[in-house]
């Protein structure tokens, strides 16, 4: 066999472990958010605490307290810990962003999409129709303002029709009117900002001169437009900001 061909187990027990850990978070948040809504808890603030707290554990009588440990100066680096294992870690970061499942999605999200333009480009990148599919179900906790400031923050007149087709996707999946109620204020004015964008990217055009007003309906009022306007005010119906 030839040295291109040599599997790096270590690096795809890495990855599965990886993804284990990302699909567990996400089944344990979920599990918490409905939680919390069964006992319908008074605020915001409370919901939030009782799924960032959904990891903690209750001690056990033989778990003890002051006890000694020993932790590395640096956690990321072992023993077994190779140059080989950093450059794969490396050219990971660097694929672009193909998730099969919501939780490949929100590890990626967390992992390799730090900042908002890179954020911005993966959700262009996936659109409406795969957003829809990852999330039929639901979209994590707190994801949907993350996405909504994502958008919000980068969003360009030529990315007008995609990104209205990924507000359509997300308003389609599952539990999105209770998602919707747990956006915090600045999130919730992020939304109401891009729609203000979105609005405004689809302003009239200045005439055009040496054409009527006539030969200028003609020339620059497509279909495709006026489907983006109808679409835009349907949005702004289930995104609520219609009032």
């Amino acid at each position: 066999m030839e040295r291109n061909d040599v599997i790096n187990f270590k690096a795809l027990e890495k990855e599965l472990q990886a993804a284990l850990t990302a699909d567990e978070k996400y089944k344990r948040e979920n599990a918490a958010k409905l939680r919390a809504v069964e006992q319908r808890v008074a605020t915001y603030e409370e919901f939030r605490g009782i799924v960032l707290a959904s990891h903690l554990k209750p001690l056990e009588r033989k778990d003890k307290m002051g006890g000694k440990r020993i932790v590395p100066w640096n956690c990321h680096i072992s023993p077994g810990h190779t140059s080989q294992d950093e450059a794969t870690e490396i050219s990971q970061e660097k694929t672009l962003l193909q998730p099969e499942t919501s939780a490949e999605f929100y590890r990626n999200w967390r992992r390799h999409l730090r900042s908002g333009p890179e954020r911005y480009e993966a959700l262009l990148q996936l659109g409406g129709p795969k957003l829809g599919h990852l999330f039929q179900t639901d979209v994590g906790f707190g994801l949907l303002g993350e996405l909504l400031v994502a958008l919000a923050d980068h969003v360009r007149p030529v990315d007008r029709a995609p990104v209205l087709g990924i507000l359509r996707s997300l308003a389609s999946t599952g539990r999105f009117t209770l998602n919707l109620s747990l956006l915090s204020h600045a999130e919730r004015e992020s939304c109401r900002g891009l729609f203000q964008k979105l609005q405004a990217m689809g302003a009239p055009r200045p005439m055009k001169e040496g054409l009527s007003q006539d030969e200028q309906g003609l020339e620059e009022q497509p279909e495709g437009p006026q489907d983006e306007e109808r679409l835009l005010q349907e949005l702004l119906e289930l995104y609520q900001l219609d009032q």
